[in-house]
């Protein structure tokens, strides 16, 4: 299983794979064609986003409602469906977050890789 992880802003490769969008949001500026699958339930929900970019919320506390989220019934499907195409081939998570430690792409990655 190869999960990789990139700014959907930087260029795509061919060692890329599948490049998959984890926002709720399609970014500005993006065409189409930049992102082969667009998996919207496993972004941050709005009012996360919200409060995370209000500095309401600090990344503890951030990472743990994330997670949670994940649970959700919509969110979960996307995830095997996820988990499945990662087991066949390499994945690129996708998301305009600038900081790789601090944000969801990295969550995910590893939610995906623990099973």
């Amino acid at each position: 299983m190869t999960i990789k992880l990139k700014r959907v802003y930087e260029p795509g490769d061919e060692g890329d794979g599948v490049r998959v969008l984890v926002m709720r949001l399609w970014p500005r500026g993006i065409r189409k064609e930049r992102v082969h699958l667009w998996l919207r339930e496993l972004g941050a929900d709005r009012t996360l986003l919200s409060d995370w970019k209000a500095g309401r919320v600090q990344w503890p506390e951030r990472k743990r409602r994330y997670l949670e989220g994940l649970a959700r019934p919509e969110a979960a499907a996307e995830l095997a469906k996820l988990r499945t195409l990662a087991a066949r081939e390499t994945v690129t998570l996708l998301c305009a977050c600038k900081d790789e430690q601090q944000c969801h792409r990295s969550l995910l990655k590893a939610a995906v890789e623990a099973d």
